[in-house]
């Protein structure tokens, strides 16, 4: 029972070990007196120069309304069903080519809005968008 009782003598050590702190912070200082005059020996690469201004062409945008109607409106002019084809290879035709917006109206059938897709897609228009509005307040 003698080992299991505690001697009088053994006290709690309080103090931090430093001996691996130390040994720590001598490898580290080690590693750096070598990689510093690995650092100073560097080859200098000159860079191709680069202008940073933004493009000064801006696409234009064509705006393409679908009434509730079911007529076509690109721009401000009203259009015919024949001629919207014709209008929008005129326009995927120019450099840059512009997006197209298609807004329309809340009570138009969706075949109206699908064969505008269709016709622009055929035409060659790469950007298309959409334009909405916000619901009104009651």
């Amino acid at each position: 029972m003698a080992g299991f009782i505690a001697d009088e003598h053994d006290e709690v050590m309080s103090e931090i070990n430093m001996v691996p702190f130390i040994d720590v912070m001598l490898v580290l200082l080690i590693i750096f007196i070598i990689t510093v005059p690995v650092m100073k020996h560097a080859v200098n690469v000159e860079l191709p120069r680069a202008a940073n201004e933004k493009e000064q062409i801006k696409p234009e945008t064509v705006l393409l309304a679908v009434q509730a109607d079911g007529s076509y409106v690109l721009g401000e002019e009203k259009i015919a069903d024949d001629q919207l084809g014709a209008r929008l290879q005129a326009a995927a035709r120019q450099q840059p080519q512009p997006d197209l917006h298609i807004r329309g109206d809340r009570d138009v059938r969706y075949e109206r809005v699908a064969q505008a897709m269709a016709a622009a897609q055929q035409a060659g228009l790469g950007k298309i968008g959409f334009v909405t509005e916000p619901p009104r307040a009651p």
